[in-house]
């Protein structure tokens, strides 16, 4: 691809369930979570009830760092190691963060009555504005994996004015064609679900070497989320419509996404067929695609610090974040000027030059240290 910088990002201490003990966390995720920060909320939508979560009060003109988790997962399950992780508590104390559960999927939800139609795909996309409005923010940096990527995606190109930034990881743009559909209805029929699910989440080598953390994730499926619920979100994920967008210049009246937007898979992921198409639909002077070694299905998980890292640099080059402290180099904080040549003379490997302007600026206020943050408008399209 022309002008694309390619770039492989690998973990200097891979996150191993058998090195820190992880088991038992796994198994209880709420573990993670520092007593007494955070406060639940359901939250009455035109399309039923959402749970959300929240840490902190809306900051100054700074967006919400807002989730949405996969299908076979709640936010616990599939963001604490994430947001557990030290270098981002370090962002995060910057903003308010909301962490959404689609409907039926938090821990102790109560089961859907016999015929009960979960929302479509647009619609769980059309339940994001009532939050945003709920809780009072001025709009939202989205991350979400999977199903959640889709529904963020989708609330983007709905509603663009309430999304600064979207943190993509393992999206599929695309709807599920007929072989695929029937597929997943006969392994509905043959399988638990969550044995149908973790092959959704999980790479093949996975499910093989890293049996202890697809097993404890078994574990996690069966105990913490209602099994009629979590088959009418699989139902409905994979009855999803194609995303419509597309790169400008490709079609007749073509729409993307108009937000800066960084794209993650790893490697050997099930999704990574996904995100190679959908980075092909995106505008490439304001995406970023990260492909990260040996992070299999669940970067977040795997890979927690070169994530941060990476979200780090995102929100910088979108104007936020003045410094942030990064403990693995003198401790101190990292200015910001400084942060986009850190992050180019840290690649571990750089096989072509160039990087593209972003049409996109942004000239805001840290409020929290009331030191201005100029604008950025460069960007670059990484690829591994």
């Amino acid at each position: 691809m022309a002008g694309m910088k390619e770039q492989q990002i690998t973990e200097e201490k891979p996150l191993l369930l058998e090195q820190r003990g992880a088991d038992a966390d796994m198994e209880c995720p709420e573990q993670l979570m520092p007593p007494g920060d955070w406060k639940e909320h359901d939250v009455e939508t035109p399309y039923g009830m959402l749970h959300v979560v929240i840490r902190g009060a809306p900051k100054g003109n700074k967006p919400a760092i807002l989730t949405y988790h996969d299908v076979g997962l709640n936010h616990k399950m599939c963001f604490n190691p994430f947001f557990n992780n030290e270098d981002m508590q370090e962002i995060t104390k910057h903003f308010v963060i909301c962490h959404v559960d689609a409907p039926g999927q938090h821990v102790g939800a109560s089961q859907f009555p016999q015929g009960y139609q979960y929302p479509t795909m647009d619609q769980l996309a059309g339940m994001l504005p009532t939050v945003v409005q709920h809780f009072g923010f001025k709009s939202i940096v989205g991350i979400g994996v999977g199903a959640g990527a889709y529904i963020l995606a989708k609330f983007a190109l709905m509603f663009p004015d309430m999304v600064e930034g979207l943190v993509l990881l393992n999206i599929d743009p695309n709807g599920k064609g007929w072989i695929d559909w029937a597929a997943s209805k006969l392994s509905g029929l043959t399988s638990t679900i969550p044995d149908t699910v973790l092959p959704h989440l999980f790479s093949q080598e996975e499910m093989v070497n890293n049996t202890e953390l697809v097993q404890s994730y078994r574990q996690q499926i069966t105990n913490s989320i209602n099994h009629q619920n979590l088959q009418l979100f699989w139902n409905m994920y994979n009855s999803r419509r194609d995303l419509e967008m597309n790169r400008g210049g490709t079609t007749i009246n073509a729409k993307t996404l108009k937000c800066p937007v960084m794209l993650v898979v790893g490697d050997n992921a099930p999704a990574e067929e996904g995100v190679v198409e959908c980075n092909s639909k995106l505008d490439p002077t304001n995406t970023t695609f990260l492909k990260m070694a040996d992070s299999g299905g669940l970067p977040q998980l795997t890979q927690p610090g070169k994530l941060t890292e990476a979200f780090k640099y995102f929100l910088q080059g979108m104007g936020y974040i003045a410094n942030v402290k990064d403990r693995r180099l003198s401790g101190g904080p990292v200015p910001s000027a400084s942060m986009t040549r850190l992050a180019r003379s840290r690649t571990a490997s750089l096989t072509s030059a160039g990087s593209v302007e972003g049409s996109r600026s942004r000239a805001c206020t840290n409020s929290d240290g009331g030191e201005g943050v100029g604008a950025v408008s460069q960007t670059m399209e990484v690829s591994c």
